[in-house]
């Protein structure tokens, strides 16, 4: 069958790694119908905004996603088009799977870790104030939010045999806002005796993660906190390159690599593809492709294990062209 999929190439490196998982895409012979747009930068030099209305429209209609990085302009008093998308479609799940590649230059080579970050509130409401010295910004936790969020990753850990959920909070502090977030996890955990949960406070869970990752199993977390062991446990399995991520909500869902748009290397045919061909690969899995995503993903493996044709940032001399030729070579 056909799927039509809204697609932005996105800013900086954007166009490139969309040019390669469309090539990657063609090889594992998925019919794909591509709606492109501009998002970002690009769509704000040649629009005068960062999201158009019919790349909103095209989302509604065609329910996923997938976004290479984009760049907010700086300076210009926009927040984050992560930030906006995730809050227009209520795409509550921020899903970050973190696991241990062969070939990457990490300390560890057993991860495997996800963590389910609450998606819209917190800190990223955005919702500062102006005091006498100053400024002041609010963190908004709500019930709803949170129970969504713990509950999407107790019915994950059911239905793909996952033994542990972690709770992140700095509840000892925060004692009506993160406090209610625990204590909600505590109540919704009574619902899944097979599932062992317990909870750590964020600072103790970043040093943890450091001195002993192989600990943790799942981990659900408010936006920020969320936001910072992400990139963290990124670090664990050799750095953003290797990071994909889905936000998702009840209808839609937005595939995208954690890594910024790196305009540095804009042209150079030297960027690391892989956290976006891992992002498709969970695509894929959404889609009910998941032979095909596991097909990509051995690939990659693969690659990375056999060393020859590495990009620099994994330690080689290839360009991403041929990093990618190599993966193809292992698809069939």
């Amino acid at each position: 069958m056909a799927y039509r999929i809204t697609l932005f190439e996105g800013d900086g490196v954007g166009p490139e790694i969309t040019r390669e998982i469309k090539r990657i895409f063609n090889e594992l012979n998925i019919d794909i119908i591509y709606d492109e747009y501009l998002i970002g930068e690009r769509a704000y030099a040649k629009y005068n905004t960062l999201i158009p209305e019919d790349a909103i429209e095209s989302i509604k209609k065609n329910k996923v996603a997938l976004k290479a990085p984009v760049t907010t302009p700086i300076g210009k008093g926009f927040r984050s088009v992560n930030v906006s998308l995730r809050n227009i479609f209520d795409l509550y799940v921020n899903f970050r799977p973190a696991k241990s590649l062969s070939g990457t230059l990490s300390k560890y080579d057993n991860i495997d870790i996800i963590t389910f970050r609450e998606n819209t509130e917190d800190l990223y409401i955005g919702d500062e104030e102006e005091i006498d010295d100053g400024y002041i910004a609010k963190k908004k936790i709500t019930r709803k939010n949170s129970e969504r969020i713990i509950r999407y990753a107790f019915e994950y850990a059911v239905k793909h045999n996952r033994c542990k959920l972690t709770c992140v909070h700095k509840a000892n502090i925060l004692k009506k806002t993160d406090g209610l977030f625990l204590s909600i996890f505590n109540e919704i955990k009574n619902e899944y005796p097979s599932i062992i949960a317990d909870d750590k406070i964020i600072d103790n869970m970043c040093m943890q993660l450091v001195m002993n990752p192989n600990e943790f199993d799942l981990i659900v977390a408010p936006n920020l906190y969320g936001d910072i062991i992400t990139d963290l446990i990124a670090g664990l399995i050799g750095g953003l390159g290797m990071a994909p991520s889905a936000n998702i909500g009840d209808d839609i869902a937005i595939f995208e690599a954690v890594h910024g748009s790196a305009p540095d290397i804009q042209g150079k045919n030297i960027v690391n593809p892989t956290a976006f061909f891992l992002s498709g690969a969970l695509m894929l899995d959404y889609l009910g492709e998941s032979e095909k995503a596991n097909k990509l993903r051995f690939a990659i493996e693969k690659t990375l294990k056999e060393g020859k044709y590495l990009t620099k940032d994994l330690g080689g001399t290839s360009s991403t062209i041929e990093y990618t030729d190599r993966i193809i070579s292992f698809l069939n």
